[in-house]
């Protein structure tokens, strides 16, 4: 007790001593502890338990992981939820054609007959989060390595996680977090009959594409609409014509009263990882080679990629999703390294380590406990950079970039299928490579990846050194002379991967020797190879670190005893807490925390395919047709900041007042404080929301889905 009360009184000054953003991506099982009080004097009119009960219906009740990387959340009694567009994004590109172009033209289920199934999408709902760090630790010895303790961890955590999900239709898993200092079980329940209700066009989706990516004033209208089904009971179950829209334990009544300035805004999603314990070491690696290999690569093949998809509509649709994923984390890289550039994070980093040194060295017993942790982090760090620049140009340019290759890669794991005399297996792993084969062909263009190949193979033998080089390049070397062009052409040309009529044929009769004698599957098993014997290397340089790692955070931890601390972003249900407001980003410079239609209107560029403008929607403006949804000066608005913690991950995650009701989805960070994942920086950053005033302005007024309305908690 003694301990919570310092904590208390601890977090108080820390938390009264704060203007500006509101740090900290906390654990929802905590709050009660560390951050209700704050929260409650800064807005929210909700308990800690309404927000989190493992007995009750609560506000986590609503909230779900879409698909396998994004948030949704539930705002209807019939299982309607609510993500990003971007979110969306491969299931609207799934379900498009040249004739029915989702994502040019955007797509609206009229009746529930007309939503449509999406296989593959799931959402999962947490069920409960619980502290087993004491039954992980008890298969601790003091001399285990760093590897026997990960590998032992991973054992007694499937164990704690089948005990506590046998007999259910749960599954759980145990998470470490504070770097392998505390576990976690999470337990959940995952519904995979997931169907498409609505999505705007892209023109409002993703208006501004890459331009405004990351960028403040946003006008994007970045949501899509899907359901959850479930069968007569109410259970989860697998596609069926006979299952019912799911009832779910809570849904999300939806606010269109507006916001102001400083009020109380609080997300609940599953950011995906942040960094912010990382050591000055670290960071230059990322900045000096993992951002700047990222950046440089991604560059070429993207603007290789677009060429093609702006020439034929074919193409954009198949590398839609594709290029969108690229192009996000391509753009956070570029403002990522200028943030940590500009605010000088790395200086500020060495002043803490410096601290935490000095903090050590003055006690045997901290030398005795921490003393290695830094030293174990630079250990690593000087001898891997030469590795992770190869391993990571392996990676970007050759497998993920070339698309041939990674699928040509992945038929070495049948070789010893094809060579035996079950006939059974055979057949059975035939079955499995063709279904896999046809989601590959259904978004594959033998021509540009052909393209891109040329472009990825040449920068790859220009920027990595000989000796990390896969033995391929050692054929293009002396057989083709460093031509790149020609080796390229005869591989796609005599490829059976590069068309499933090919890939078909040797499938009747499929034989270890036919596939040994295949260019792309040569090529792709050489570059495999040397990407596993380069992971080789750096596995026990990975211990140096994850130890390291694990006690620089320990000794932060008890450093800073008595203060409230959250761990590192996993992907785990996280809650952050702040205010409406705006900020200035730079000298004489001040950003308003809402935008508005007039904004889209003003952006509008017939000719630039980022920011066309629906033409209904220019209607809708012209005539200030915006029904209940209007500001009191009659605009409508459109997307608005607050000063949540958010990283990738939380797109999608619902903005929630403190009564507990919907006014946004959070979609963007901004573009000042892409150091964010690092270091979080209080006067700058900012969390950028879609105002669901204008997402359901959408839905009604320019979509004519007022049925979607009408099922949902208008709270006026």
């Amino acid at each position: 007790m003694k301990k919570i009360f310092i904590a208390i009184i601890s977090m108080m000054f820390i938390f009264n001593s704060s203007v500006k953003a509101d740090e900290g991506m906390w654990l929802l099982p905590l709050i009660q502890q560390l951050n209700i009080e704050k929260m409650q004097q800064m807005g929210c009119e909700l308990s800690a338990e309404e927000i989190y009960s493992v007995n009750n219906t609560s506000l986590k009740d609503a909230i779900v992981i879409f698909g396998r990387g994004c948030t949704g959340e539930v705002i209807s009694d019939k299982g309607l939820v609510l993500t990003n567009h971007h979110c969306g994004y491969g299931a609207i590109q799934q379900h498009s054609t040249p004739t029915n172009d989702y994502l040019k033209d955007g797509f609206w289920a009229m009746s529930m007959n007309e939503e449509i199934a999406t296989p593959g999408l799931s959402v999962t709902f947490l069920v409960k989060i619980e502290d087993v760090t004491e039954k992980v630790n008890a298969v601790f010895t003091d001399d285990m390595t760093e590897t026997a303790r990960q590998d032992s961890a991973s054992i007694m955590g499937k164990r704690i996680s089948s005990e506590a999900t046998e007999g259910t239709n749960y599954k759980g898993r145990v998470q470490n977090f504070f770097g392998g200092n505390k576990y976690y079980l999470l337990v959940y329940e995952t519904f995979t009959d997931i169907r498409m209700v609505g999505a705007p066009p892209s023109s409002i989706g993703k208006f501004g594409a890459d331009t405004d990516n990351w960028m403040w004033p946003r006008h994007t209208g970045d949501f899509s609409l899907f359901r959850i089904y479930a069968d007569k009971d109410n259970n989860a179950a697998d596609y069926s014509p006979d299952n019912v829209p799911y009832k779910p334990k809570h849904h999300l009544p939806v606010s269109i009263k507006g916001i102001e300035k400083n009020d109380f805004a609080m997300t609940l999603g599953y950011p995906g990882g942040t960094d912010r314990y990382m050591t000055s070491m670290e960071i230059e690696e990322s900045i000096n080679i993992t951002n700047t290999n990222r950046i440089y690569i991604r560059g070429i093949r993207q603007e290789l990629l677009l060429e093609d998809m702006l020439e034929d509509d074919v193409i954009r649709i198949k590398y839609a999703s594709k290029y969108s994923g690229s192009a996000n984390y391509w753009k956070n890289s570029i403002g990522m390294n200028k943030a940590l550039k500009r605010l000088k994070i790395v200086d500020k980093k060495k002043k803490e380590e410096t601290l935490f040194t000095d903090w050590v060295n003055a006690s045997s017993d901290r030398k005795a406990k921490y003393g290695e942790a830094l030293p174990l982090i630079k250990k690593y760090n000087d001898v891997s950079g030469d590795l992770v620049h190869s391993r990571q140009y392996i990676s970007e340019s050759l497998l993920r970039g070339t698309e041939l290759m990674y699928f040509a890669s992945g038929m070495s794991k049948y070789e010893k299928v094809f060579n035996s005399d079950d006939e059974e297996k055979i057949k059975e792993t035939v079955k499995g490579i063709k279904a896999k084969a046809r989601k590959f062909y259904k978004n594959y263009n033998a021509p540009t990846d052909q393209k891109v190949a040329k472009a990825m193979f040449k920068i790859f033998a220009q920027n990595v050194d000989k000796k990390y080089q896969p033995a391929v390049f050692t054929t293009i070397e002396t057989k083709y002379k460093n031509n790149y062009s020609k080796f390229i052409d005869n591989v796609y040309e005599k490829s059976m991967f590069t068309d499933s009529v090919k890939l078909w044929a040797f499938l009747e009769n499929p034989s270890t020797k036919k596939l040994a004698k295949d260019p792309a599957y040569i090529a792709a098993n050489s570059i495999y190879s040397k990407y596993k014997a380069i992971g080789g290397e750096l596995k026990p340089m990975y211990a140096d670190l994850d130890k390291g790692h694990r006690l620089y955070i320990a000794g932060i931890l008890e450093k800073n005893e008595g203060k409230a601390m959250y761990p590192d972003a996993n992907f785990t249900m996280r809650l952050s807490y702040g205010s409406v407001l705006d900020y200035y980003p730079m000298d004489a410079v001040h950003y308003d925390y809402i935008t508005t239609l007039k904004g889209v209107m003003e952006k509008e560029d017939a000719d630039n395919w980022e920011f066309v403008v629906p033409a209904k929607l220019k209607e809708l403006y012209k005539t200030k047709d915006y029904g209940q949804y209007a500001l009191a000066n009659g605009e409508m608005p459109v997307a608005f900041l607050s000063t949540n913690d958010i990283t990738g991950g939380n797109s999608g995650s619902p903005v929630i007042n403190g009564k507990g009701e919907l006014i946004g989805t959070a979609f963007d960070g901004n573009w000042e404080a892409m150091s964010g994942d690092i270091v979080f920086e209080k006067e700058l950053q900012r969390c950028i929301n879609v105002d669901v005033r204008y997402t359901l302005f959408i839905i009604e007024k320019f979509a004519g889905a007022k049925r979607l309305i009408d099922e949902m908690t208008i709270v006026k």
